[in-house]
């Protein structure tokens, strides 16, 4: 006598495909990004209970699929739910919704940072804030630190030449070097921001070289000075690198705005 098929799960109620046409349309009456309306998406699901505390969310691959979007807007919105405390991911495991936090933050949160916050204004902070971090980092560092640097510098490299994420890689040295200060709050607070605090992943005009090989390349070497002045202990040495790396992505960043405004300006001109 054969065995009853097994019946397969059904759907999670919140993921089912309809979502990912509902989010194309809100994306096309609007201004917004896929990335952006995804996050708000599961933010309101998760604040209205939809999704609840301690439950895991569906793979990047199966979000992929529901909504029809690329694995970068998916990462973009996982990315400001963690920014935004709603959800933790476990390497190897998942991600999962985390608690209601009890009290407000005096932190803005992802989503004003996505779209309100002056990114130049967040850069004057990081500027105070990491290069304190890395003259602590020097001092204080191990060599598992070392390790996470180098890894994130070794990934940086690699996919500035084949074309893939460099966001990641990227945040990922800032909070390794936020970590090897010993002082819990540098993570915490750049954790909280999350990869809103690159630049580069605010830039929009189609002017900006931040995905250019050789625009990728000046910015990791300056990573490379801010980890040799850290691994040499040379304080003094890795607060300078790190003032002028941020100092260095702001005027990058300023550059771009001008020439963003200056291409407006021209289609404007150009449309009357």
């Amino acid at each position: 006598m054969s065995s009853p098929t097994p019946e397969l799960p059904e759907p999670h109620p919140v993921f089912l495909p309809a979502h990912g046409e509902a989010l194309r349309k809100k994306a096309a009456r609007g201004s917004r990004n896929l990335g952006n309306l995804l996050y708000e998406e599961f933010e309101n699901k998760i604040r209205q209970g939809l999704l609840q505390e301690g439950e895991k969310l569906p793979t990047e691959s199966e979000l992929v699929r529901t909504y029809e979007v690329s694995r970068t807007v998916v990462r973009e919105a996982i990315s400001k739910l963690q920014a935004a405390e709603l959800v933790e991911t476990r390497h190897g495991i998942g991600t999962f919704v985390l608690p209601a936090r009890q009290s407000a933050s005096p932190v803005l949160s992802a989503h004003e940072l996505s779209e309100s916050v002056d990114v130049l204004a967040v850069l004057e902070l990081r500027i105070s804030l990491e290069t304190e971090a890395a003259g602590l980092a020097a001092q204080r560092r191990q060599a598992a630190h070392l390790r996470a640097m180098g890894e994130a510098l070794q990934a940086f490299e690699h996919n500035s030449g084949n074309g893939g994420d460099t966001v990641t890689p990227d945040l990922a040295f800032h909070l390794s070097i936020a970590q090897a200060t010993g002082n819990r709050y540098f993570q915490e607070i750049l954790q909280h921001f999350g990869s809103l605090l690159i630049p580069r992943n605010r830039i929009t005009s189609i002017h900006t070289p931040a995905r250019d090989p050789d625009y990728l390349r000046r910015v990791n070497r300056e990573h490379e000075e801010i980890y040799a002045a850290i691994e040499r202990q040379d304080a003094d040495s890795a607060r300078a690198a790190m003032r002028i790396h941020l100092t260095n992505s702001r005027e990058r960043l300023r550059l771009a705005q001008r020439l963003s405004q200056a291409q407006d300006s021209g289609i404007e001109a150009h449309g009357n």
